[in-house]
């Protein structure tokens, strides 16, 4: 499962994507905490964190804040959840805690691989593929649902 912290960074993206403009302007992490109602520090590392990997960009002062730093459509949920959570998501064995490809070097793989492999390579293909401009687009009519 995602962490916390990787699902407030969906949302944080989302909310982004949705409400700047793309135009340069910025959003206020005050106003991001409270309408998401992320605490402001917390959101405030996930944030910087995702502006060091140039998926946001920030600005200080009275009108900075913070803004994607790329096209919405070039930003995938495959490329947030690594950022936040590493590739173990995506790599780590169902029942153990290392990536499946250490099963297979020293013996046979655990008993779920076979099964698992494939629902993580869809998993992969539908993060690979959602970006926040498809999400974005498909929220049309639900945009109450940005603070769940």
């Amino acid at each position: 499962m995602l962490s916390n912290t990787c699902k407030y960074a969906i949302r944080a993206l989302i909310y982004l994507g949705k409400f700047s403009d793309g135009k340069g302007t910025k959003i206020g992490i005050k106003k991001i905490s409270s309408d998401l109602d992320i605490p402001t520090p917390f959101l405030g590392k996930i944030l910087q964190n995702l502006v060091k990997q140039k998926v946001l960009v920030s600005t200080k002062g009275p009108n900075g804040g913070f803004g994607l730093g790329k096209n919405k459509e070039d930003i995938s949920l495959y490329e947030i959840v690594t950022i936040i959570d590493g590739e173990d998501f995506f790599k780590n064995c169902l029942i153990s805690m290392e990536p499946c490809s250490t099963h297979h070097e020293n013996g046979q793989p655990c008993p779920v691989h076979k099964r698992f492999s494939e629902v993580r390579a869809n998993l992969s293909k539908f993060y690979g593929e959602t970006t926040l401009a498809k999400i974005i687009d498909d929220m049309e009519g639900h945009e109450d649902l940005i603070k769940m």
